[in-house]
């Protein structure tokens, strides 16, 4: 989390106990309960949002490839029929 180990936490933890009064704890708690709350939200609505990006892709894919096999087809260069000549003769 944030390059920052469990020991190197728990020892932020601590000095932040000791140095934040008793009598504001639950403020601070409730400080980071509403930024927890606010971060939830957040990461919420970009999967929603992400998940929503992906349907409308996956919608349009297919009418991706049926408008590139039109334009293939129409633009395609037509094939040349091979067409076996007679021999000549010569007339004597």
């Amino acid at each position: 989390m944030f390059g920052i180990s469990a020991t190197e936490f728990l020892v932020i933890l601590l000095v932040a106990i000791c140095v934040v009064p008793a009598k504001y704890w639950p403020d601070v708690m409730r400080f980071f309960a509403r930024v927890f709350k606010y971060l939830r939200n957040l990461i919420w609505k970009i999967t929603d949002f992400t998940n929503e990006i992906q349907e409308r892709i996956d919608l349009e894919k297919p009418i991706d490839d049926l408008i590139q096999n039109a334009t293939d087809d129409m633009f395609a260069k037509p094939k040349r029929k091979i067409v076996k000549r007679k021999p000549r003769t010569r007339n004597k």
